[in-house]
């Protein structure tokens, strides 16, 4: 899901000069106090302001080198030499693969075949204001599948739940709507949910606002939630196509991403905006990791050419602080923890807190009939009900007076 592009414009600006030229229109130059920097001028500026390159003795310019190893180990280093305090953990659905959320854009999957019987033009269109106006059904059908309490978090989810309890975690913004970050106990004041949460709602009408208990309920019986106060359809405050971001993602990202001493970006492919652009905030001699099956969030455009991060430098020669780790978010995230000295605790949190939801779980629902018992049921319904003793009907007892 992605929500319209809001980009804020930088604080520094590079002030025009007197002696700026530009092209007349006779074809002459002409001085232009207006104009901005040539781009000879520009890119001095930027590669100055980002203080990737410090002068020698001789003058010559230099690269920073941040990671002593560009790699999983230099991470590591980089944790225990720098004392790190202000993580930011980026996460897409990649962290969440191994919970087996189902899969609804994949033809041939259960829940893709069951959501189409319902003439969905494409499977997003279960994410777009106007197909649900149209007819929600679709989005509660998906909506029960994924409501929290489904599904346990992932070694990864307990990872960044790890960082939090070592008091290292500034902040962990996802593009997730599991609430699988909730469900693992990460506190809530550490996690911007960026694409929203199923964990309030509120009426489309007259804005009221819900509880997730009292959605659930009416979900779990195949109910679309209607308003108790206006006949409006009550939404899970998920953000949909074209709708705004919540408030919290864009109030903490100015003062988060300039605190950061580290990024670790878990299964995202860093293509929905403006979520993807967050990598580029944090300062540049800040370390990066990508966790993830496949590389993701490449530097691109005429900004990297002027100096400017705009993505992940994996394969530059001169790149020490992009490291890209291929494969499952949880392989990744148990030997990350492990190099750390942290992987028996980890492991041990894992199995604990599995236990505990299977006890709850356990607990509240309601165990499911077997076939015997089902079948039982069934003989029952279609067996007469056996005549107390003295009880017959009326053309019975009336045989029996004639037999008499």
């Amino acid at each position: 899901m992605s929500a319209q592009n809001s980009e804020e414009k930088s604080g520094d600006t590079p002030s025009t000069t007197d002696n700026t030229e530009t092209p007349s229109s006779s074809g002459s130059t002409t001085e232009n106090p207006g104009l901005s920097f040539s781009m000879e001028q520009l890119r001095r500026y930027l590669a100055e302001k980002l203080s990737l390159r410090d002068e020698d003795s001789s003058g010559e310019r230099q690269k920073v080198k941040i990671l002593d190893n560009v790699n999983l180990d230099g991470i590591v280093e980089h944790i225990k030499k720098n004392n790190c305090r202000n993580v930011i953990t980026m996460a897409g659905a990649g962290i969440s693969t191994s919970a087996g959320i189902p899969d609804f854009r994949s033809p041939g999957t259960g829940l893709y075949d069951n959501l189409q019987k319902y003439n969905l033009p494409h499977p997003q269109a279960i994410f777009e204001l106007d197909f649900f106006h149209e007819n929600p059904k679709p989005f509660f059908v998906l909506a029960k599948e994924l409501y929290p309490g489904s599904f346990k978090p992932t070694v990864c989810h307990y990872f960044i739940k790890m960082l939090a309890e070592k008091e290292l975690l500034l902040r962990h913004y996802t593009q997730n709507i599991d609430t699988l970050e909730r469900v693992a106990g990460i506190p809530d004041d550490k996690i911007v949910e960026a694409h929203g949460t199923f964990y309030t709602g509120h009426c489309l009408g007259c804005h009221h606002k819900y509880t997730l208990d009292w959605m659930k309920e009416r979900i779990f019986k195949d109910e679309i939630p209607i308003c108790e106060k206006c006949p409006g359809v009550v939404k899970p405050d998920i953000v949909f196509f074209g709708e705004n971001l919540p408030d919290k993602f864009h109030n903490l990202i100015g003062q988060d991403f300039p605190k950061c001493d580290l990024l670790i970006v878990l299964g995202s492919s860093l293509v929905v905006q403006p979520f993807a652009s967050l990598i580029d905030r944090v300062e540049p001699k800040v370390p990066r990791l990508l966790i993830n099956r496949e590389k993701a969030g490449h530097q691109t455009g005429i900004l990297s050419l002027l100096g400017m991060s705009s993505g992940m430098d994996f394969d530059s020669k001169d790149n020490t602080r992009d490291v890209f780790w291929g494969g499952d978010c949880d392989t990744g995230c148990q030997l990350l923890a492990d190099k750390l000295g942290w992987g028996d605790e980890l492991r041990e949190m894992v199995k604990k807190e599995h236990e505990l939801i299977d006890q709850k779980n356990k607990n509240t629902a309601t165990p499911p009939k077997s076939a015997d018992e089902k079948q039982s049921d069934t003989k029952s319904k279609d067996k007469p009900k056996e005549k107390e003793k003295g009880e017959g009907t009326e053309k019975e007892k009336q045989s029996e007076k004639t037999d008499q």
